[in-house]
């Protein structure tokens, strides 16, 4: 009797065993299992299960099976028996031991299963998925091998099904842009990201999906050199943008390129007539349409690290800098100075959100859908697109729980947007 109960519980852990390889090897991340490819064979031969996961789930599903189906062949014809004649040597019915018998050990044999064949095992296996796998692969690998036939028609008969019922096209694993924000927010719940790394990783994902015109500083924020000032004004001029590089406009309003401010201290302090004509240098030019990542390339290959901005029509709209993407992917809460900050919470919890505030980082720190905003790439703009018209002062509208109100003007430029809360 000894001898039969060791072979059950056996077998119970070699059901164990196998649940555990199967949860380990589907809930292993690729990600994770990829760095170790090339030092770790356990890792290869993971990464290969995981991506025929039909032949894998049925090699597990055999041997789940047929240690199923042993357990119970040895309980009732062997344990039940046994406990079945225990019980009537000690004057239990014959009726009611051969109940009591059969019943009490597949009672048994189905609660150790479950403990110790399903539930600590795949405990065990959402621990730490790739380090089981890693270990798990080698003997899975084998086991597939070994039944290779009857995974092969277990999985065309799976196939065969999923195809009657509908399901012919490959699965669909992408990660979406949503999963990666709950893997940050989860990392950062764990302590693994700082608040500012996670800020920083969310801002190179917006950034991926900006314009050049979302980036830009707009042309009526740009301070310009005028090309044909004299000597003095130009020096008049260059004192009052005092800037490292300062873009030239002509008489048209056609922006020509940029003057150097080292340029034009080297021209001063050589004593020389300062010529805007002769220090102006060109600079790359990028739609405003331009994808961000685009524009960076463009920024990263040109010398002074700015280009121009001009819409379809060839209107000059403003200037990207390399410190402008730097501050899309910082975040404008972070960029903003104190004298005007991108969003102030107030006492009463309403936020005072500057105008030019992107967004897209906007709608993602209230919960908002980005749709709010149309093709706008501001607040104003959001306002811009909700109302239909441009604003007056005071004008206001709600949406997903929230009052928006203009509560300054700058001309017709909405400076500052007061949001607050509705109640429920």
């Amino acid at each position: 009797m000894v001898t039969e109960i060791l072979v059950i519980l056996a077998l119970i852990i070699l059901n164990g065993v196998l649940s555990m390889s199967e949860l380990a090897i589907v809930s292993a991340r690729p990600a994770r299992l990829k760095p170790l490819e090339a030092k770790s064979r356990g890792a290869r031969l993971a990464l290969r299960l995981g991506e025929h996961p039909g032949r894998f789930l049925s090699t597990v599903q055999i041997g789940i099976t047929a240690v199923g189906v042993l357990s119970g062949a040895l309980s009732g014809a062997t344990l039940g028996r046994r406990l079945q004649e225990f019980l009537v040597a000690e004057g239990v019915p014959a009726d009611w031991a051969a109940t009591l018998g059969v019943g009490g050990v597949v009672l048994g044999i189905t609660y150790f299963s479950l403990v110790i064949g399903e539930l600590v095992p795949k405990q065990i296996a959402l621990r730490n998925p790739e380090k089981i796998a890693i270990r798990m692969a080698p003997a899975m690998v084998v086991l597939s091998v070994v039944a290779a036939p009857l995974v092969w028609l277990l999985e065309r008969s799976g196939k065969l099904l999923l195809w009657v019922l509908g399901q012919r096209g490959a699965s669909d694993n992408r990660v979406t842009e949503e999963e990666v924000h709950v893997l940050l927010a989860e990392a950062h719940e764990g302590g693994v990201l700082e608040t500012e790394e996670r800020e920083m990783i969310s801002g190179v994902m917006r950034l991926s999906d900006r314009t050049a015109r979302a980036l830009m500083t707009p042309r009526h924020e740009v301070e310009m050199l005028p090309l044909d000032a004299t000597g003095a004004e130009a020096v008049a001029a260059i004192r009052k943008v005092a800037r490292p590089r300062m873009p030239v406009v002509d008489a048209e309003g056609e922006v020509l390129g940029i003057v150097l401010l080292t340029d034009a201290f080297q021209a001063v302090s050589r004593r020389e007539t300062l010529e805007l004509k002769a220090l102006v240098r060109q600079v790359p030019v990028v739609s405003d349409q331009a994808e961000a990542l685009d524009v960076l390339e463009i920024l990263h290959k040109s010398e002074h690290h700015l280009a121009l901005v001009y819409d379809e029509y060839g209107h000059f709209e403003g200037i990207i800098t390399t410190g402008d993407v730097l501050e899309a992917i910082i975040g404008a809460v972070a960029a903003s100075d104190e004298d005007e900050p991108a969003i102030v919470t107030r006492e009463d919890g309403s936020k005072l959100v500057a105008g030019w505030m992107p967004v897209d980082e906007f709608c993602d720190m209230l919960g908002l859908p980005r749709e709010m905003a149309g093709e706008y790439d501001t607040v104003a703009g959001l306002f811009l697109h909700q109302i239909g018209h441009l604003p007056e002062l005071g004008a206001v509208f709600s949406a997903e729980g929230f009052r928006f109100e203009v509560i300054d003007l700058d001309g017709r430029r909405i400076d500052k947007v007061l949001v607050s809360q509705l109640p429920e």
